[in-house]
């Protein structure tokens, strides 16, 4: 796995979309995928987020491998997969904040969807928005550049970039311009079939714009 620290905040790629946020307390998954032998029981999830049901976005081995007895997992409405134990449906607009915090972490649910392609229809996904550490991370799912992305504020943004099922590196570069973090990290590309993308090219279209933002490959 590779990995970079933001503040207090460890950020780790799994590959494809999936991501192990941690905090100094707090061990946040999105989308395990592919989770790596290695993976032991300190690295068991508190809160696992999953965007849709696709089988590279929730693949129940991995959610096994790293999902505990405590864990608390959110999970779109729509998904059919059921779950026992601390698991709970999410629509889009949802704010699990404050008082309604899971596990002392705010976490908004915001839209995901492709405009002109048939992959990923609105309601069926979401994306995320987790603060953890005073560090806010958004993680777009499979989507396409949407015009709620104009109302995101983030210090990191996770953004696909391979074009057949998400934006392209150059609909990812606008969204990340537009949204205005301070780091961007591609994702969603070259471990599934169907999805190469140039990370490289992402990183310079934004550079070419904004080079207050990071650009950081993992």
């Amino acid at each position: 796995m590779k990995s970079t620290t933001i503040g207090n905040v460890s950020i780790e790629w799994l590959g494809h979309a999936g991501f192990i946020l941690r905090g100094q307390k707090t061990v946040i998954y999105i989308d395990p995928y592919a989770v790596p032998d290695e993976i032991g029981p300190e690295d068991e999830a508190d809160i696992i987020l999953l965007t849709h049901e696709h089988f590279d976005h929730c693949d129940p081995a991995s959610i096994r491998a790293v999902r505990g007895s405590m864990t608390t997992t959110l999970i779109p409405e729509k998904m059919s997969l059921e779950f026992k134990g601390d698991a709970r449906r999410i629509i889009e607009g949802d704010e699990l904040t404050g008082d309604l915090a899971i596990k002392g972490v705010n976490i908004e649910v915001v839209p995901s969807y492709n405009l002109n392609k048939p992959n990923h229809p609105r309601g069926e996904g979401v994306g995320y928005i987790v603060e953890l550490e005073d560090i806010r991370i958004y993680h777009a799912g499979d989507s396409d550049l949407i015009p709620e992305m104009a109302e995101i504020h983030a210090d990191v943004v996770l953004l696909p970039i391979s074009a057949d099922f998400t934006m392209s590196e150059e609909e990812a570069a606008e969204a990340a311009i537009t949204i205005g973090p301070k780091v961007a990290i591609p994702m969603h590309y070259g471990l599934v079939e169907g999805t190469d993308a140039d990370p490289q090219k992402f990183k310079e279209l934004i550079n070419a714009k904004d080079p207050n933002i990071e650009v950081i490959i993992l």
